[in-house]
C-alpha cells in the first residue's frame, strides 16, 4: 500500500464548530475522551496537523500517559510518534510547542515554503513537496521513507476537508459535544467542495462522559488510477465473497461486488452461487442489477480475480458482460493465471475499450487463499 492508514480525528460542538472566536481554545473533548485521543496517539507511527493548527492553539501532540509511552519503548518504538505539520509557506513561529516538545519533527512544505523554513531555523526535518502542496506524495513519502503505516489527522478543518475530499481518509473518528458555538465566524471542521467520500459508513458510537464518539468509513469508490481507501474496503469484501464459493477442481473461487458512485452497494456475487456450478461472480452480481440502471455507467466492479476473457460453460465472458453494462471502472486484486485458459488478459480487453482497471496486489494473497489446491 503506498499511503498509511490516515485517521482523521476532530471534536465538534452541536451546530459543528472546532473552537469559538475567544482567545484560549475552546475544549470540546471530556477528560476519559481526552485519555481515549492520548491512547489513540499511542496506537500511531505519525501524528499530522496543519500550520494553522499550530498558530492558533500552539499544541504539544505528546503520549501523556508514561505506560503507554512505555509500552511503545518495548514494542520498539520511540515513545513519541514523529509529529509532522503542513504549510505551503513554511513560515512558522520557532519557538511554538510542536518544535520543542516530543521526539521527531517534520514539515512539509513548498519548494518556496522550504527556504523560509530553513532561514528560521525550525527544529524540524524539512522537505518539499515541490512548487504545490501534494497530499499524495506526502503520503508516499511518510509510508516510504519514514515507515509510517497509521497517520492520526489532528486538524485543522483545512486539511481534515482536503483529505476527505481527495479519498484520502481510511477512517473518522468525530467527537460531538454537548454545546452550541453559533459563531458564524468559528472554524467549522469541513469546508465547501466536492467530497469523494459519498455517504459515510457508521462503525461504532459510543457514549464517553457526556460526549459522542462516532467511527465512520468512506463508502464511495475512487474515480481514477489511484485506489482510495473505500476501493479497498469492497475489494476486501469480495475477497471474503471468494471464500462462500463452493470447492471446484476445474473453475476459481472468485468474489465480486458492484459499487455506485456515491458508495451504495448495488449487488454481490460469488462463483458457484445458488447452486449453479457454472456461474461466475461478476455474472452472479451483474445479473441483479437491472440492465436499465443509471448507475451502472458510474459504479465500480469489484472482483477479486481479473475478469474471464474466454469460457466454454457461457456465451460471454465476465469481462464482456461488464463493456456490456457500461461499467468503466474495475478494481481487482489478482491477474488471472493461465491454469485454464492460457494467455488471459481481461484487464488489456477492458482497457482497450476504455474501462479504468486497478490492481490492488497487495490483496492478491487473500484472492489466492480459496483457490490453493488449484496452484
Amino acid at each position: 500500500m503506498p499511503h498509511p492508514y490516515v485517521l482523521l480525528s476532530a471534536a465538534v460542538s452541536l451546530d459543528g464548530y472546532l473552537d469559538d472566536t475567544g482567545p484560549d481554545r475552546l475544549l470540546l473533548s471530556s477528560p476519559a475522551d481526552f485519555d481515549r485521543v492520548d491512547e489513540v496517539r499511542a496506537s500511531v507511527d505519525a501524528i499530522l496537523i496543519g500550520a494553522g493548527t499550530i498558530r492558533a492553539d500552539n499544541p504539544r501532540l505528546l503520549v501523556n500517559s508514561e505506560a503507554r509511552r512505555a509500552a511503545r519503548v518495548a514494542a520498539g518504538k520511540p515513545p513519541y510518534p514523529l509529529k509532522v505539520t503542513v504549510s505551503g509557506s513554511g513560515d512558522l513561529d520557532p519557538s511554538a510547542n510542536f518544535w520543542h516538545t516530543g521526539g521527531e519533527k517534520l514539515l512539509c512544505t513548498t519548494d518556496k515554503g522550504a527556504e523560509r523554513a530553513r532561514s528560521l531555523g525550525l527544529a524540524a526535518d524539512v522537505i518539499s513537496l515541490g512548487p504545490e502542496l501534494d497530499w499524495h506524495r506526502l503520503l508516499e513519502h511518510l509510508h516510504e521513507e519514514r515507515g509510517v503505516d497509521r497517520l492520526m489527522v489532528e486538524g485543522g478543518g483545512r486539511v481534515h476537508t482536503q483529505l476527505l475530499q481527495q479519498g484520502l481518509a481510511d477512517e473518522l473518528q468525530l467527537v460531538l459535544a454537548p454545546l452550541f458555538v453559533g459563531t458564524p465566524d468559528a472554524p467549522r471542521l469541513f469546508g465547501p467542495g466536492t467530497y469523494q467520500a459519498g455517504r459515510l459508513r457508521l462503525v461504532e458510537s459510543r457514549r464517553i462522559e457526556d460526549v459522542v464518539l462516532m467511527r465512520y468509513e468512506p463508502t464511495a469508490p475512487g474515480t481514477g488510477v489511484q485506489a482510495s481507501p473505500a476501493d479497498r474496503h469492497w475489494l476486501s469484501l469480495a475477497c471474503e465473497l471468494a471464500t462462500l464459493c463452493p470447492p471446484s477442481e476445474t473453475a476459481f473461487s472468485v468474489g465480486a461486488v458492484v459499487v455506485a458512485a456515491d458508495g451504495t452497494e448495488l449487488a454481490r456475487g460469488h462463483s458457484r452461487e445458488a447452486g449453479d456450478p457454472v456461474v461466475h461472480a461478476e455474472e452472479a452480481a451483474l445479473a441483479k442489477i437491472g440492465p436499465a440502471d443509471p448507475r451502472l455507467a458510474t459504479a465500480t466492479v469489484y472482483t477479486s480475480l481479473e475478469p474471464c476473457t474466454r469460457r466454454a460453460s457461457r456465451p460471454f465472458p465476465c469481462a464482456r458482460l461488464i463493456l456490456d453494462a457500461g461499467v468503466r471502472r474495475v478494481v481487482t486484486a489478482w491477474r488471472e493465471p493461465d491454469t485454464f485458459v492460457a494467455g488471459a488478459d481481461g484487464t488489456g480487453l477492458l482497457t482497450g475499450a476504455g474501462v479504468n482497471v486497478v490492481v490492488l496486489g497487495e490483496y492478491e494473497d487473500r484472492a489466492k487463499a480459496p483457490n490453493r489446491h488449484l496452484l
